[in-house]
């Protein structure tokens, strides 16, 4: 039986923190002495490799350049491992986890990003069964294939596919959900995998894309937003692209000063995009009158997509260089199931 191998990558948070047990005092995890942390590794038969930021950083001071960073780490050791565990603090793990899904292009194997509610070291951890499944499902293969050969996230029993993911609370275990797809696996006595679920193995080369343009700004509505701070938000130098989170099914004001804001901006060529503030559902753009003038200024519907997936999105196709129309068709377009088709 072949041993499988998986580099375990650490870019900070919770999960890295180690809590001496005599004093209680969290100091970053040593990963060249990980088994050591974590003994149950030993039975999990799995070779491990390591790779750590230099200087750890929290998930809330992540940016795009540091999801390149850690695509580029994956490139780098592509050949050599079976998968990949991203260490990361689960604040902005969502946003990783989409843009990784972008920046890397034919991925064929797994990358499994995982964090913690609480330090390694404390009793009531959960960072020790978070990072031992995660490790089990980057080198879980079936007939030399990989079973999950995608961007996922797994917390607290789940495995989410990472551009669906979004966080939902701040202080349980499961920290995370996937509104609108099923969980690709269930870990219970057994990991139970939905294979319907999971992402088809692709078979091409992979790209590691290092462009992504940080021009991309979101705009939450709420009743009595001023169409002044609108268009004065919208106005910003250098602006690209906006996602504007909107009411239910993708509604917002009909008033008439608040949509020449957005008017004003599509047409100094900033790219509007619709996406629902709810937590689950899609817009559907033009059903209901407070939406219709939306679809009039030629705003892009998000769909079923997350908030997370749509900015990272944005800012993978702008860095592309794309075309203006060439942009609009691809933001469109389901790129690795961050979107449903229809």
């Amino acid at each position: 039986m072949t041993q499988r191998s998986v580099l375990i990558i650490y870019t900070g948070g919770t999960i890295g923190m180690w809590a001496d047990p005599r004093t209680g005092a969290l100091r970053p995890m040593d990963l060249e002495h990980l088994e050591e942390q974590v003994p149950e590794l030993e039975r999990i038969g799995v070779k491990l490799g390591s790779v750590a930021f230099e200087t750890p950083i929290d998930s809330s001071d992540m940016r795009p350049v540091d999801w390149v960073r850690v695509a580029r780490i994956i490139g780098d050791h592509y050949d050599r491992y079976d998968g990949f565990v991203v260490l990361h603090g689960s604040d902005t793990m969502a946003y990783t986890a989409s843009a990784l899904s972008f920046l890397l292009e034919g991925l064929a194997k797994p990358v499994v990003l995982t964090g913690s509610q609480l330090p390694i070291g404390t009793i009531r951890t959960d960072a020790k069964e978070n990072l031992i499944t995660a490790i089990e499902i980057a080198a879980a293969y079936e007939n030399g294939r990989p079973i999950v050969p995608e961007v996922a996230v797994y917390f607290e029993y789940s495995l989410y596919r990472g551009n669906r993911t979004v966080k939902v609370h701040a202080e349980r275990f499961e920290a995370f959900r996937s509104p609108n797809y099923p969980r690709l696996a269930e870990a219970g006595v057994h990991i139970r995998y939905d294979h319907n679920a999971v992402l088809p193995l692709r078979t091409g080369p992979l790209t590691v894309h290092t462009g992504v343009d940080d021009r991309v700004g979101v705009l939450r509505l709420f009743p009595g937003i001023r169409p002044d701070w609108v268009r004065h938000a919208l106005a910003t130098p250098d602006l690209r692209a906006v996602v504007l989170t909107t009411f239910g099914s993708g509604n917002g004001p009909t008033d008439e000063a608040f949509l020449d804001a957005l008017r004003d901006a599509t047409e100094r060529g900033v790219l509007l995009v619709n996406a629902t503030q709810c937590v689950g559902g899609s817009v559907e753009q033009g059903r209901y009158q407070t939406s219709r003038a939306f679809v009039d200024m030629g705003m892009l519907s998000a769909r079923d997509m997350t908030v997370e997936a749509a900015v990272t999105k944005l800012m993978f196709l702008l860095g592309q260089g794309l075309s203006d129309d060439l942009m609009r068709e691809r933001f469109l377009r389901p790129m690795c199931g961050e979107v449903s088709v229809g």
